[in-house]
């Protein structure tokens, strides 16, 4: 079995937009024409490209239309089902590794309407060059931000290895614009970070399950036993983590589960998708035969824990949580997240396009089907004291245009959630909120998450029903 995954490579992965999306590598066997094949409609689909050829008001290239063709017929399928061209082939490609080319700089989106420096990667083009957290990009070379989308802001910083990109900047401090001229090169991401946040309590944050995930949460967890060897309770922070690699998320899980738990299952059509994935090696290692999680000290299988998610958290992530829920290993607390529970196979159409296939569903140890729903969480906390904040504004796998449903619940076309949901947007838009900081001083649903693991009351959703345990729990259950 073990073997089955490493060469099937099924992963999940997170794009830009927080769409998180699980895939499937596998060669394309060429496959005969099926009797029964619509060849009435084939026909008709190569009229049409003929009139196109002879009848349009300009020539258009043959490989536009065939391209264009194919994609359009992935993409009417599910939201989740794509024709990747080299680029986007090459971007899926990079994210799962946790690199890519750039400048190495994490950012948001400002209350004016530039790009924020949230703050430069250690050792990075843009960390060398002097850019600093807090800074404002108005400018990428002549392409000005203001109104853009940070997708936009992205595409315009990324780019091949030694080019160069120009940087307006805008810094408090100082009466003129700086302008910086960068190089580019390959950025390493660091998908883990951590830290004791108050004597015996540590934060452990996972923003995307790439290659070296495993390995680096092993380390990070690690050296946060040496700072604090007894420790009492552990915040995995899952927010907006957009999904990445399923070895990292059966990797993750298995760190906190019994040995041999099994982590989550997929079932489609096809034999290979009908599969079941543990807590073993086999199962989760990627990078050389070593069992990171070996190294890890005996007493994370016990310690109380906290798992932190809202509505930006899908696929990867959702399998973490739904697991370390049903087992009732951590307590679940935020908000309801994404609900992406399908798995995409990617079928190479040559060395650098694919073709990305919905091919599965998955499945909580439990059996249960996260699409469309997602997971929700033990205590509904919103994002702020007052409410959930730019949260309320995202969107989840069931807002989608043809999304693929639910085959183990059945869903409501509306309901009561909907409502509250469509209220919480409303007052988030009104309020104007700044993107938070997670793992700072001002994180209230860290704050909470702490309150919990103490056995103190924890602040729940004003806009939720209260859930029984809420009411009556005291102190942080036994984990």
């Amino acid at each position: 079995m073990g073997s089955t995954l490493k060469n099937s490579g099924l992963v999940t992965f997170g794009v830009v937009a927080g769409i998180a999306i699980s895939m499937q590598f596998s060669a394309l066997a060429s496959k005969p024409v099926e009797p029964g094949m619509p060849l009435d409609e084939l026909r008709q689909l190569a009229d049409v490209y003929g009139l196109i050829k002879s009848d349009y008001v300009e020539k258009v290239e043959d490989k536009k239309l065939l391209t264009d063709a194919i994609s359009g017929m992935v993409a009417s399928l599910d939201p989740h089902s794509a024709y990747l061209d080299k680029k986007a082939y090459r971007d899926l490609r990079e994210g799962t590794q946790g690199k890519f080319v750039g400048l190495g700089i994490e950012i948001v989106q400002s209350d004016e309407g530039y790009i924020k420096i949230v703050s430069p990667i250690e050792d990075s083009p843009a960390y060398r060059a002097g850019i600093k957290a807090g800074d404002l990009i108005t400018r990428i070379d002549n392409y000005t931000i203001q109104g853009s989308s940070i997708d936009e802001a992205v595409k315009k910083m990324r780019g091949e290895p030694k080019t160069k990109v120009t940087l307006t900047v805008l810094r408090k401090e100082e009466a003129k614009p700086l302008l910086f001229t960068i190089t580019r090169e390959e950025i390493i991401q660091k998908s883990v970070k951590g830290k004791i946040v108050e004597p015996g309590y540590a934060w452990l944050r996972i923003s995307q399950f790439q290659e070296p995930t495993v390995d680096d949460m092993a380390a990070k967890i690690i050296a946060l036993y040496r700072q604090e060897p007894n420790l009492k309770g552990l915040v995995l922070d899952l927010r907006n983590d957009p999904g990445g690699l399923l070895q990292g998320a059966v990797g993750v899980s298995a760190a906190f589960l019994p040995k041999d738990a099994e982590i989550v299952s997929t079932n489609g059509q096809l034999p290979d998708s009908k599969q079941s994935f543990y807590g073993r090696a086999e199962f989760y290692a990627l990078r050389g035969e070593t069992d990171a999680l070996a190294r890890l000290p005996a007493a994370i299988k016990n310690v109380p824990m906290v798992v932190l998610v809202n509505t930006g958290s899908a696929s990867a992530s959702e399998i973490v949580a739904g697991a370390l829920q049903d087992y009732k290993r951590a307590a679940i607390i935020g908000s309801q997240t994404f609900g992406k529970g399908s798995v995409q196979t990617i079928r190479p159409l040559g060395a650098d396009t694919a073709v990305k296939l919905t091919t599965a569903r998955y499945y909580t140890p439990k059996g249960r089907s996260i699409q469309a729903k997602g997971i929700v969480p033990d205590f509904m906390v919103d994002e702020n004291a007052d409410g959930d904040g730019l949260n309320s504004l995202r969107m989840r796998e069931a807002d989608l245009e043809k999304h693929l449903s639910n085959d183990r619940d059945a869903e409501n076309a509306k309901n009561s959630r909907d409502e509250v949901e469509e209220q919480m947007r409303v007052l988030a838009a009104e309020r104007k909120r700044k993107p938070l900081e997670y793992g700072s001083a001002d994180d209230f649903q860290l704050a909470q998450a702490l309150k919990h693991l103490k056995g103190e009351p924890v602040q729940l959703s004003k806009n939720e029903p209260r859930p029984a345990l809420a009411q009556t729990s005291k102190k942080a259950p036994a984990r």
